[in-house]
């Protein structure tokens, strides 16, 4: 009996027609295809460059960035689902500021289209109601524009550009800066060692990317600017991946999702 079923097997086997070539390719294209459609619309790789987002985002965590959240209605949106941006949401974008065009950050979603802001004392007020943000950290620190903002706007003066006075001013009523529409308003966990909102002024929807997701590895490195780094520089930072790969990796924030 076993060697009947045996010999059945052989000729199941033997019966299957082998994959051609043009198949072989054909199912390797298909992959790649979908790979770059879930690179090109769902995903994108982000690593954090600053210390803006501690402790939610380290500096040389590597992230995936959800795509489809500031889809909207156009492009793939008849297609794919869409959530929007909500407030208390980490949002990767390209920064308004025209002296750093190009550049990618990542900050936390404070205030949405509408939305009245002021700090005092550094404490958020989002419509009047003061908000209890436990992913806030702060060193101890006060500045006169920064914490009282924007009531302290003459304190921003060589702080903030020309252009962002004038918009800022034009914002405020009261004691309130007042969003306007399609636009959001930004700042980083590390309140008092961010270069957020309060300095460059409100993101444009347009300017969004994205919401970070998950931290699928983490390199413990020195903190950078964000900026590209000359070639030089790039090879020295491989090789010193390569050699300290396992030592320097944060493996208790592999998977880490974040919030």
């Amino acid at each position: 009996m076993p060697l009947f079923r045996t010999d059945k097997r052989k000729q199941e086997k033997a019966g299957r027609p082998k994959e051609t070539l043009p198949e072989s390719i054909a199912g390797i294209a298909s992959v790649l295809v979908v790979g770059l459609f879930i690179l090109t619309f769902v995903v994108q790789h982000f690593e954090i460059p600053s210390r803006s987002m501690e402790r939610t985002l380290l500096v040389g965590d590597h992230v995936f960035v959800d795509r489809l959240t500031p889809l909207s209605r156009g492009k793939m949106g008849w297609l794919l689902p869409y959530r929007g941006i909500h407030r208390g949401d980490t949002a990767v974008f390209l920064t308004p500021n025209p002296a750093e065009q190009g550049m990618y950050l990542v900050k936390r979603i404070i205030g949405v289209p509408g939305d009245r802001i002021r700090l005092h004392d550094g404490v958020v007020y989002l419509n009047g109601v003061r908000q209890a943000e436990p992913y806030v950290i702060r060193n101890g620190t006060y500045d006169t524009y920064r914490d009282e903002f924007p009531t302290a706007l003459s304190y921003g003066i060589g702080q903030i550009s020309p252009e962002w006075a004038a918009t800022l001013q034009a914002s405020i009523r009261g004691e309130e800066v007042v969003i306007p529409p399609d636009h959001y308003f930004a700042m980083g966990d590390n309140r008092d060692n961010s270069l957020d909102s309060r300095y460059w002024g409100f993101v444009p929807k347009e300017n969004i990317i994205g919401r970070p997701l998950v931290v699928f590895w983490s390199f413990n490195v020195p903190e950078e600017n964000g900026e590209p780094k000359p070639i030089g520089d790039r090879v020295a930072a491989f090789v010193n991946i390569t050699v300290h790969f396992f030592s320097l990796t944060r493996w208790n924030r592999l998977f880490h999702l974040v919030r």
